[in-house]
């Protein structure tokens, strides 16, 4: 880190068990995302068909806009944004070669930060945030929102946020459950708030300040069998607390190895297929937004603008 984003940091933040948490204090919603849920999910992020899928994507849209302005991964700073376990950090770390210059984690739950630290390594910085208050200033020059966007009411206050942290010429690669269309009972069980049409993100960068560079549908294939399987299932209306939580704890399963292997390799032929063909629809779309880089502004190690 250079000397603005050290002093940056020491103003914002705490060292506390090895995680820098905002001052005055961070306070997890449990709304949000429920906690418990967060050993499972560390294990779904490195063996499930659907994030082993969405990972593969995301890295190829990654690499090329890395390679659009000429600009290697080691000049950048990078941050997953409610990354929870570490999920996204471990693969890209293990993935993208050479490695970013910096980095991070940032959550508001200690729990998944904690149980972080296993997959993501001493030199991943932790951080516990709101992201309803980051603080930084134009701090990072890529920034992941991968699925969480959906959980929150307030999500222009969060991409403002956002554009605020992004360095002039910055990325938001962000993720999100596509298409009302495809709303399920397992929507309700994810306290997902809505769905995403592209429009969607155009409205999102209108009211943020960003500049909405690409959008595309991914899961394409899959998305007749995910119907057809949350299609059938109850909804939570009428459930009790309990049932309830029996039927979110269904939905954080691994399938059956022959299964998940399957499903596996049906979604790795989307990548790179759907970045050179764009989807029609899809069950999740990304998003990468842009923050505009003042038109007399020096030069930065963030992205140049496309």
């Amino acid at each position: 880190m250079d000397a603005s984003t050290t002093s940056q940091d020491a103003e914002l933040f705490t060292l506390r068990d090895g995680v820098f948490v905002r001052r005055p204090g961070v306070t997890h919603r449990p709304e949000d995302y429920a906690e418990q849920h967060f050993p499972v999910l560390q294990r779904m992020q490195g063996e499930h068909f659907w994030y082993r899928g969405r990972h593969r994507f995301l890295l190829a849209a990654l690499r090329r806009q890395l390679a659009r302005p000429g600009r290697t991964p080691a000049e950048l700073r990078a941050l997953d944004l409610g990354g929870g376990c570490g999920g996204w950090i471990h693969y890209v770390s293990t993935h993208l070669h050479p490695g970013f210059h910096e980095l991070a984690l940032a959550d508001s739950s200690p729990r998944a930060l904690s149980m972080a630290a296993a997959v993501t390594g001493p030199a991943c910085p932790r951080y516990q945030v709101d992201l309803r208050d980051l603080g930084w200033q134009k701090r990072w020059d890529i920034i992941f929102l991968l699925d969480v966007l959906e959980h929150v009411s307030d999500q222009q206050a969060i991409l403002r946020q956002i554009h605020d942290s992004l360095a002039p010429g910055g990325l938001l690669l962000l993720t999100v459950p596509a298409l009302s269309f495809f709303w399920t009972a397992n929507d309700e069980r994810a306290r997902h708030q809505r769905r995403y049409a592209k429009r969607d993100l155009q409205e999102l960068a209108a009211g943020s300040g960003l500049a909405l560079r690409e959008a595309l549908y991914f899961m394409f294939f899959l998305s007749p069998l995910l119907l057809a399987a949350r299609a059938g299932r109850r909804g939570t209306g009428g459930m009790t607390p309990a049932e309830r939580e029996q039927c979110t704890a269904a939905t954080h399963r691994i399938p059956p190895a022959p299964l998940n292997g399957l499903l596996t390799a049906v979604f790795a032929a989307e990548t790179p297929l759907g970045l050179w063909w764009k989807f029609p629809w899809g069950t999740s779309l990304l998003g990468v937004f842009q923050k505009p880089r003042p038109s007399r502004a020096a030069s930065s190690p963030a992205l140049e603008s496309q």
